[in-house]
């Protein structure tokens, strides 16, 4: 008896080593890493941060974000705080700030900030093996940046990466008649900025509305009643469109906000219901 625990004991030992030489060779868990002012470019413009979760694989999904001002101006910067946001509501996520060539008389916006926008997804493709993320993104901009987002995952994602795409008060159509036939001189000092072709071959060419198709990838749309700069009809006219063509899409307006919300006390339900509603939509289609 004596015997026959001692050699149950020695196999138990033996079983536990061997489990741990089994263990021993299967992969660590990745650990969360930050990067800032990656390079894509030679632009000092031409950066991105990024942000990689613990534990990330090659399924790893990846949230692209525009900033806005207008073309000419701002900063990744301005989108730290949805950082915090993504990174508590989906630890599992990447995230990609992103910087590109602000327009000026001798650069137009177009199609200069696309490309830096495609630049910006080669790159991240060719480093994915690197980084430990997949080629499914997804993209929010706001006012300038929801624009480009659109843009992008409508007429320049080729291989159609795009599981999902976010625009808050971006505009959508430049031949809308409430752009081409307003009075007003800070909205027409707006588009001339992107307008540098009055055509209207140019102006769809441009416009998210007339290059979206029924392969667009899922949309989700926010707009203000008494936005200055966007019309409500860039927001309801492509959620008609994007209706025509059997495209994913949610839209939602909020009658008495302006060119975006959240910075007024009054407007913090604003940003709480904007973000549950782009939290749920992200769930149901950057992870589909």
């Amino acid at each position: 008896m004596k015997l026959f625990k001692l050699l149950f004991l020695i196999a138990i030992i033996c079983l536990s080593c061997e489990n741990e030489r089994v263990d021993s060779t299967l992969p660590e868990r990745l650990e969360y890493n930050q990067l800032t002012d990656v390079s894509y470019g030679p632009d000092a413009n031409q950066t991105y941060d990024l942000y990689l979760p613990e534990g990330r694989t090659l399924n790893t999904r990846v949230m692209i974000l525009v900033h806005g001002g207008g073309w000419t101006s701002g900063d990744k910067s301005s989108m730290d705080y949805l950082i915090n946001l993504f990174r508590t509501d989906f630890p599992d996520m990447a995230l990609v700030n992103i910087n590109y060539r602000l327009a000026d008389e001798n650069n137009p916006p177009y199609p200069m900030q696309i490309d830096d926008i495609t630049s910006i997804v080669n790159q991240l493709k060719s480093n994915k093996n690197e980084y430990i993320i997949s080629e499914n993104y997804g993209f929010l901009g706001i006012s300038a940046g929801g624009h480009l987002s659109l843009l992008w995952s409508y007429g320049f994602d080729a291989q159609q990466n795009v599981n999902m795409v976010c625009s808050i008060v971006g505009p959508t159509n430049f031949t809308d008649p409430a752009y081409l036939n307003n009075s007003d001189p800070l909205l027409q000092a707006l588009l001339l900025e992107y307008n540098v072709d009055q055509s209207i071959a140019f102006l769809e060419e441009v416009s998210p509305l007339h290059r979206a198709t029924t392969s667009s990838p899922p949309t989700i749309l926010f707009y203000g009643g008494q936005d200055p700069l966007i019309p409500t009809t860039q927001g309801t006219g492509l959620r008609d469109r994007l209706n025509e063509l059997n495209v994913t899409n949610e839209f939602t307006l909020y009658p008495e906000a302006g060119h975006g919300w959240g910075d007024n006390p009054g407007e913090l339900s604003l940003l709480i219901d904007t973000w549950n509603r782009l939290k749920s939509f992200t769930q149901n289609y950057l992870y589909n």
